[in-house]
């Protein structure tokens, strides 16, 4: 098959690891990908190296001075959609909202649900659930939301992990990173995916309160960050918190990729407290690497990681959580592991093959 894959960025966020992983292993399994996507502020490839099996096709997308984020989405939708305008393939596979808007009757993955506040952006989320010929959920819970609230059956379809790479950074290979980062960051909690309202960093900000009356040795690190929305608020309010309580966060912002797998497999427990989430592949790639998982108690992680994390809902009970997660040592989570490493992208992508080929 003949097969395109849509996403909206070059960075590192979960969709797009998603999208290039998925595409490397469905190259891997002998079809014809290409992975399109905007070249945003004049980016000229992803964040990381791609297989070259893999075709990559970047539309230019310059900056605009003063463009507010609904503005830019808008604009995003119409300069993808034009760009691919008179492209013919099997299948259109669009791996978020903006690049489902820009190629109406695509398949699509509905990774989470978004609430969006203006009309504009509100009308470009109902049209990316409503007028895709197929929608793929990551998981059972999210696949639910949709029934529910669009009448939609989704198939489900969940994440894979690069287990292997997140395993062997907390190995004999791995030592030396790993060792980097604990020269330069001390002991520390690790919280993957920025300053932002949907990855509970405020809770956090409290829990962290709380751990280090106990445990003062034990710093708060948060890494990645890259997104489309303004979030200046949100992070000042939690800037403000954190001083209060005198918590004062290492924000690393995107860490290089080469680097992320010894960061994740050095921090004693990893933070995970999202308000909402689709499958949860940062904390998975924890598992990976042996490091406890502490996260919300959502359906949808309870159902992604079962016995295999541990669930808290309020910023005291996450707090306690990291602490005993702490306490009870980093490396030796057997059902952790075991758990990732049953999540490949092989299998994520055989049945994305098998889902292609019943829509004729």
């Amino acid at each position: 098959m003949k097969i395109a894959l849509l996403t909206y960025s070059t960075k590192p966020r979960g969709g797009v690891v998603h999208t290039l992983a998925l595409a490397e292993a469905l190259a891997r399994a002998g079809e014809e990908v290409t992975v399109w996507s905007l070249g945003r502020g004049g980016d000229a490839a992803f964040f990381r190296p791609v297989d070259p099996a893999v075709t990559l096709r970047l539309v230019p997308f310059p900056d605009l001075a003063g463009e507010d984020v609904g503005a830019r989405i808008l604009r995003s939708i119409a300069v993808l959609g034009d760009a691919f305008r008179d492209e013919s393939y099997d299948v259109v596979h669009a791996q978020d909202c903006i690049s489902a808007n820009a190629v109406p009757g695509c398949v699509r993955t509905v990774h989470h649900l978004d609430t969006f506040t203006t009309p504009a952006l509100a009308a470009c989320h109902e049209r990316a659930i409503v007028q895709p010929q197929a929608l793929v959920c990551v998981s059972a819970a999210v696949a639910a939301e949709v029934a529910a609230g669009w009448g939609r059956t989704a198939a489900v379809i969940p994440n894979g992990v690069d287990a292997a790479r997140f395993a062997a950074a907390a190995g004999p290979a791995g030592e030396a990173g790993r060792r980097a980062w604990r020269e330069r960051l001390g002991s520390y909690v690790l919280a993957v995916g920025g300053i932002e309202p949907r990855k509970g960093t405020l809770d956090l900000v409290e829990a962290m309160a709380l751990v280090r009356t106990e445990r003062p040795d034990l710093s708060l690190v948060i890494a990645g960050g890259e997104t489309l929305f303004d979030y200046r608020d949100y992070r000042a309010a939690v800037e403000a918190r954190a001083a209060e309580l005198t918590v004062d966060p290492v924000v690393l912002g995107p860490v290089p990729d080469a680097e992320l797998p010894t960061l994740v497999a050095a921090a004693d427990v990893f933070a995970f407290p999202s308000t909402k989430e689709g499958f949860g592949l940062a904390a998975m790639e924890a598992l990976a690497a042996g490091v406890p998982v502490v996260t919300r108690d959502l359906p949808v992680l309870r159902e992604v990681f079962g016995g295999a994390a541990t669930f808290a809902t309020t910023a005291g009970e996450l707090g306690r959580a990291l602490l005993d997660a702490t306490n009870a040592g980093a490396g030796s989570d057997i059902k952790g592991r075991e758990l990732a490493a049953r999540h490949t992208w092989e299998a994520s992508a055989a049945a994305h093959r098998r889902l292609y080929e019943s829509l004729g």
